[in-house]
């Protein structure tokens, strides 16, 4: 069989060490992955505020949050919708064009909404103006996230993949803790009729400017080798993406689904959730919650970093194993001392924080599992459509099963569940060999 231009290059990918626009590219990357996740979840941290910026004064409090609740829900559904058509251009017309516009479809909003004005001077339409906002930002994250891991899979060296997926996820998980230190401080410093009146807006405005900076900065980066050696094949090719994927990458499409699931249900458990269940169940004072929780994810933003690299040395599949058995271990040690009231509650959940960047290699996987000239569209319809299922509904998941089915400890079989279902995934996968463009026809 020959060799295609896409398997040539990426052999000569794996030849050559990292160069400074491989570094660049990742830097920009990352930043820009760093800036997304900081404009996506800053407005959770704000819940309560905005609940009173954008809905009459007169609305009961619980309905007016689970109104602004439904407005964030509005940017995880439309998800999968803003993958498909940031994916489908993306493998037709090139990565790096699609991974700019993805970015402009973040901040622009995000700036928008740090100027937008209140329920007091615009009525019903400002409430409305920020579903927009939140509608266009879920466009965006859908098409942005996986075309980072991408793009930055595709630029560098065969086996630096796992270390490029490590450093994008540090960088996603970054403005993730960004966006919490910055709640903290202004909360923490501005009196109550400030932060109602302005202080909310900052944020979102420095978000927004910031992530403009980033667009016009992406300009300086080159379209991936691996989609250039494909360019002609793929402008001459009729079919749609989609149908390529769904008629001929189900396996994959499997597996991608599986390890999404994994990724999403335990990053919002164990992140997101938990600290209102530490609150709420154990009651742990919520300066206390906020300080571990955020050491947590930094622990989340190294152990990232490790496990990328653990993929590279010992392989995704065995690294993705090893990594849920250790998951397993330290998130129910974790559990275990919430409910037996341990003194190393603490230490454990920074500890598990480090560790779940195992979850990282769930991109590696699903990058993996796709030949390069499909890779972006079976990429976001597996994550997005696995986000939106699994990853939303996790949170209401547990809930329900504390709240109303007495079963106090669900978060942590839940998390357990899918730690097997990592074990699982790692020993049974094995990247196939997309050893011609022609077998994904």
């Amino acid at each position: 069989m020959s060799t295609t231009p896409a398997r040539s290059n990426e052999a000569a990918l794996g030849q050559r060490s990292m160069s400074w626009s491989d570094i660049k590219t990742l830097g920009l990357a990352s930043l820009g992955g760093a800036l997304e996740y900081y404009d996506f979840i800053v407005a959770v941290f704000f819940t309560k505020l905005l609940a009173t910026v954008f809905f009459p004064p007169h609305t009961p409090e619980w309905l007016a949050q689970l109104e602004v609740f439904c407005i964030f829900a509005a940017g995880y559904l439309v998800r999968p919708i803003g993958g498909i058509f940031f994916a489908h251009f993306g493998d037709k017309i090139g990565r790096k064009k699609m991974f700019a516009l993805s970015l402009f479809l973040m901040a622009f909003p995000t700036l928008l909404i740090g100027l937008l004005p209140s329920y007091a001077m615009l009525g019903m339409v400002a409430p409305l103006l920020f579903l927009l906002c939140r509608i266009l930002q879920g466009l965006s994250v859908g098409g942005e996230v996986p075309g980072a891991w991408i793009f930055c899979s595709e630029h560098v060296r065969r086996d630096r993949v796992g270390l490029a997926c490590g450093l994008l996820m540090s960088g996603l998980c970054t403005g993730i803790l960004l966006g919490a230190l910055s709640a903290k401080y202004l909360m923490g410093n501005l009196d109550a009729e400030s932060l109602k009146s302005w202080g909310w807006r900052m944020p979102f405005i420095a978000g927004g400017v910031f992530g403009l900076i980033s667009v016009y900065l992406r300009r300086y980066l080159h379209e991936t080798p691996v989609f250039e050696a494909l360019r002609a094949k793929r402008a001459a090719d009729p079919r749609l993406p989609l149908s390529v994927v769904l008629r001929h990458h189900r396996g994959a499409i499997a597996v991608s689904l599986l390890a999404t699931w994994v990724f999403s249900g335990i990053f919002v458990l164990y992140f997101l959730y938990t600290p209102t269940f530490l609150q709420s169940q154990f009651h742990y004072e919520a300066k206390a919650v906020f300080t571990n929780n955020s050491w947590s994810i930094f622990g989340l933003i190294m152990g990232s970093t490790v496990a990328g690299w653990a993929a590279d040395k010992i392989g995704g599949g065995r690294a993705y194993a090893l990594g849920s058995v250790a998951m397993l271990a330290v998130t129910g040690a974790f559990y275990f001392a919430l409910g037996s009231g341990s003194s190393a509650v603490w230490p454990l959940y920074i500890a598990g924080g480090f560790l779940i960047g195992t979850i990282t290699l769930g991109p590696y996987i699903i990058v993996k599992s796709f030949p390069p000239e499909v890779r972006f569209t079976g990429f976001a319809l597996s994550y997005n459509t696995a986000y939106a299922i699994f990853g939303g509904t996790a949170p209401a998941v547990a809930s329900y099963m504390v709240g109303r089915q007495g079963i106090v400890m669900a978060p942590a079989w839940y998390i357990a569940g899918l730690c097997v279902l990592g074990v699982v995934i790692g020993l049974c996968w094995r990247a196939p060999v997309h050893a011609d463009v022609a077998a994904s026809r």
